[in-house]
């Protein structure tokens, strides 16, 4: 199976197996809880093909049996009420050994099966698979300088004494003084808004001493890349990252988007049906239900509340993605900024923004794995990821040469609901164990497995 080569926006689904499931109390269908069904198995791999394919564990050094484990866990996980469904992408060698869907996309009937193309909301994804790329790119092509002031690149940003002194990489280190959070949904919309109000903000703390995670940071890295780049944010990486690597279930604000498979169409303005929905909604996986805000629940357009003022687009939130896009993503990323023949980063770039920052324990705009990680004890030091408030993930370990894209809607409908927490651990430790061509070792001096 050719991930480049799938159609448009496809409904394919590359699972054999996908749990079909909710809570009895919740379901109004007739299908009894833990229901399998099958799925029917992906075409074969076009020859020559530049994409990703489909390989048995055992053609990459893993072991079936165990990497079922993955499986196992995720569909207990839909049983126990942790999210309605999921969707897996595992990578290594080049080659992926899951890409699958499991349960539903909603509790509520009426919502089909997960597939490899439902579409998430990422959240904090958004931060690395978008934001942080491009300010990627725009750092080897000598446009944006980490350790250059903010105020260099933002008239908004005022203040005097700390302030002057926060600079690009104290933004990508969340170390920048700026608070972790504060609702400006309630009285702001747009981003002039948002950036005048962010750029006169005092800080918590001295730049550089501290690190405290926070949207506000990225939120500010995407209002440089746009005045670097003459772009909003979305055209720079649909034009500079998605749209050349085919990525096309990945982006912003996907109500706008047209659905070719259901439309004939292209890109452009979304069709409606004639009771009015959109097709592109079938294939997009609810979050949260909003009693205090929107007041619906939430569908099709991004779940955080200031990336919804900001009109969807922000550095912090906002982007949607599938996990066959997010697999392209991760294989690029291990490919030294290649694949299926398009470059879009350098690989020392890569390896610039991905390493541990002295005295931190993150890199340049991503996470890196420590202690009780969401990546599991067995991820390597090397490893780099980040994780999303809607319940998504992405974990990428050059040592071991494997990804893991883990998507789900755990905050459907509540956001209390924090079941996924340990169900990611589980997920990631099954796949690294499950590896046989090298040892495998706890990362903080575990054994030999």
């Amino acid at each position: 199976m050719i991930l480049r080569g799938l159609p448009v926006r496809s409904t394919a689904c590359a699972a054999m197996l996908v749990v079909a499931c909710a809570p009895p109390a919740q379901r109004d269908d007739p299908a009894p809880p833990g229901e399998v069904a099958a799925v029917p198995a992906p075409p074969p791999a076009q020859p020559g093909g530049a994409g990703m394919v489909l390989a048995a564990p055992e053609e990459v050094g893993m072991d079936a049996d165990r990497l079922a484990r993955a499986d196992s866990a995720i569909a207990h996980a839909v049983l126990a009420g942790a999210t309605p469904g999921a969707a897996l992408a595992v990578g290594r060698h080049g080659r992926l050994v899951r890409l699958s869907g499991y349960g539903r996309l909603d509790w509520r009937g009426g919502f089909g099966l997960v597939t490899d193309s439902t579409i998430y909301d990422l959240a904090s994804l958004s931060k690395v698979i978008g934001t942080t790329t491009a300010a990627m790119i725009l750092v080897q092509e000598g446009k944006l300088d980490l350790d250059a002031p903010v105020s260099r690149y933002l008239d908004e940003w005022h203040g005097k004494g700390d302030k002057q002194r926060v600079t690009v990489r104290h933004l990508l280190m969340h170390s920048s003084g700026l608070p972790a959070y504060a609702p400006l949904w309630r009285e702001l919309r747009g981003r002039d808004a948002y950036a005048r109000r962010i750029g006169g903000m005092g800080l918590d703390y001295t730049p550089g001493s501290r690190t405290v995670y926070s949207d506000f940071g990225i939120m500010v890295l995407g209002f440089i890349i746009e005045e670097l780049s003459g772009q909003t944010l979305d055209l720079f990486l649909d034009e500079r990252v998605f749209d050349p690597l085919g990525m096309r279930d990945t982006g912003y604000n996907p109500r706008s988007w047209a659905d070719p498979v259901a439309t004939g169409v292209g890109y452009g303005e979304a069709a409606p049906e004639a009771d009015g929905t959109l097709p592109i909604l079938a294939r997009v996986a609810p979050t949260e239900l909003d009693t205090i805000y929107r007041h619906t629940h939430v569908h099709g357009v991004v779940h955080d509340e200031n990336a919804y003022a900001l009109g969807g687009v922000a550095g912090h939130a906002g982007l949607f993605s599938s996990a066959r896009d997010l697999a392209v993503f991760a294989q690029m990323m291990l490919n030294g900024g290649k694949y299926g023949g398009v470059r879009v980063l350098d690989s020392a770039t890569i390896a610039r923004f991905t390493r541990r920052a002295n005295g931190s324990g993150r890199a340049l705009g991503w996470d890196k794995p420590a202690g009780r990680s969401s990546a599991g004890d067995y991820f390597s030091a090397q490893a780099y990821g980040h994780t999303g408030f809607t319940g998504t993930s992405v974990w990428i370990d050059p040592e071991y040469d494997v990804f893991v894209v883990l998507l789900t809607n755990r905050i459907n409908p509540t956001r209390d609901n924090m079941k996924h927490a340990a169900l990611r651990r589980e997920v990631h430790d099954a796949v690294i164990l499950s590896i046989t061509d090298m040892p495998v070792r706890k990362r903080e001096g575990g054994e030999k497995r």
